[in-house]
């Protein structure tokens, strides 16, 4: 079982991660973005699981908690892996 927490600090640091639902949604539709997260809060009607082309999780928190995972001072609703980096996200 992977540690969805582990894995996306993991990511966050050593990969390749872009931030905001503007920016996740902009890195599907380039087809660069190979998972993306969301908050349980995230206000995107578009970044839903079976909406898109590539896999969406869940993060059991608020976009605050996801924020603090991720080392940032705000608040994070939705973030793409565009490379795992050593996470090993991409097999969830």
């Amino acid at each position: 079982m992977i540690d969805l927490g582990r894995a996306i600090k993991a990511a966050a640091t050593t990969g390749k991660v872009v931030y905001g639902v503007q920016q996740a949604e902009k890195a599907v539709r380039d087809d660069l973005a190979k998972m993306v997260i969301v908050a349980e809060n995230c206000p995107s009607k578009i970044l839903r699981p079976g909406n898109l082309p590539v896999k969406v999780v869940g993060f059991k928190g608020n976009n605050m908690e996801l924020g603090a995972l991720c080392g940032k001072p705000f608040s994070v609703s939705a973030l793409a892996v565009i490379e795992s980096g050593t996470s090993n996200i991409l097999s969830l």
